[in-house]
């Protein structure tokens, strides 16, 4: 049988055959072209599984490596953050306890302003996930976290007190998100 006889008897979408001296030949999707390829040849199927595994793995080093690098930018942000936090709230006869609990308090500020609720609960909702509410944010909430701690540290400056810092910031974390969710160029944070 023909491949152009059997393309019409089974009425198949996914091949051509043309006839010709120069553009002649059967053409076929690439799936349909690998399994025929892959039938023929065991090595080529062979090569083809090979390559698909390392593919994966590729792209699965480069998504981790792009999520870190997010992340990262986030923590380098929250330096200027506790900077401000050690500057204007803490006292220096303050215990190492109450010092870990002011930063706390500001870490969860931000987490109100930005996920409308703390880390502990977060971590309460959902035993299921790994790391902590930090960890599981989108790119947009990456970025709008670090813009956040930036303007927390100004706020802590001007001596704003925590509900004002708050309110601030959750309209400010609305409207950065509003911004972002539709922005294109996000993407690009994402293929880093």
């Amino acid at each position: 049988m023909t491949p152009q006889h059997w393309i019409e008897q089974t009425k198949a979408i996914g091949l051509q055959s043309k006839s010709g001296r120069y553009g002649g030949g059967t053409y076929a999707h690439t799936d349909i072209a690998f399994e025929f390829a892959s039938w023929i040849n065991p090595e080529f199927k062979l090569y083809l599984i090979k390559e698909f595994h390392r593919l994966k793995e590729q792209e699965s080093k480069k998504l981790a490596l792009g999520w870190d690098v997010k992340r990262m930018f986030a923590k380098i942000n929250y330096r200027i953050h506790t900077d401000a936090i050690k500057e204007h709230l803490i006292p220096e006869d303050l215990s190492k306890y109450a010092k870990n609990l002011v930063y706390s308090n500001e870490a969860d500020l931000l987490n109100l302003a930005l996920f409308g609720l703390k880390a502990q609960d977060w971590e309460r909702n959902n035993p299921q996930e790994t790391g902590n509410i930090r960890d599981q944010a989108t790119v947009e909430q990456l970025v709008i976290l670090a813009n956040l701690e930036t303007l927390n540290a100004e706020f802590i400056r001007q001596g704003l007190p925590p509900l004002d810092r708050l309110k601030k910031l959750n309209e400010i974390a609305i409207i950065q998100m509003r911004s972002l969710l539709g922005n294109p160029n996000i993407k690009k944070l994402t293929d880093i």
